[in-house]
């Protein structure tokens, strides 16, 4: 089932989000539901809190990039329950960025090009994981999303007064999107 995409003002992409357990109620079901709402709104993640769940699940598909000749990269599938970052390292690089809940709007964003991170998979087996380029570039967003930062956060007070507009547009619905939204209660 295809999931309404929570937008930029909704409280809920603000929460430090909930670990879970191997119980909690129709994970298989929430798993594929994920894939199949950020299959239908052309992502490449897609972390609970966007689909309105503070609980501690995001899900990438990095397959798109691999299409992308000049990055090279082999197209990973996984998701990532409980996840904790054990470190985040190497040079930093700038690479721009945009969000499922912050439609339209894209920005440069600088994030460290390797990481190692904990994580339990969907069948709840503990695994510890490197990874670098764009595909740690995408685990590190959706981390972000778990921990209630948005990529926006990470720009310039200038940049943020500039975006102030289209950001504001965003949380009224103002926004014209061809996947399906949620927009904060107002």
């Amino acid at each position: 089932m295809i999931l309404p995409i929570v937008a930029f003002g909704s409280s809920i992409l603000r929460e430090k989000c909930k670990k879970i357990t191997k119980e909690y109620p129709n994970l298989l079901q929430l798993i594929a539901d994920m894939h199949e709402s950020m299959y239908a709104a052309s992502g490449v993640g897609l972390a609970a809190p966007q689909i309105n769940k503070a609980i501690r699940i995001f899900i990438i598909d990095t397959a798109p990039f691999s299409e992308d000749e000049q990055m090279k990269i082999k197209p990973i599938k996984q998701v990532f329950i409980n996840p904790k970052m054990i470190s985040e390292k190497a040079e930093e690089w700038s690479f721009n960025e945009g969000c499922l809940s912050i439609p339209g709007i894209r920005e440069d964003i600088i994030r460290k090009s390797e990481i190692e991170i904990e994580f339990l998979d969907e069948n709840f087996k503990t695994q510890i994981m490197k990874y670098g380029g764009i595909t740690a570039r995408v685990i590190q967003h959706e981390y972000d999303h778990l921990e209630g930062i948005l990529f926006t956060d990470k720009i310039s007070a200038l940049r943020k007064r500039v975006l102030k507009g289209k950001l504001t547009d965003i949380s009224k619905g103002k926004v014209d999107v061809s996947y399906k939204m949620r927009f904060p209660k107002r």
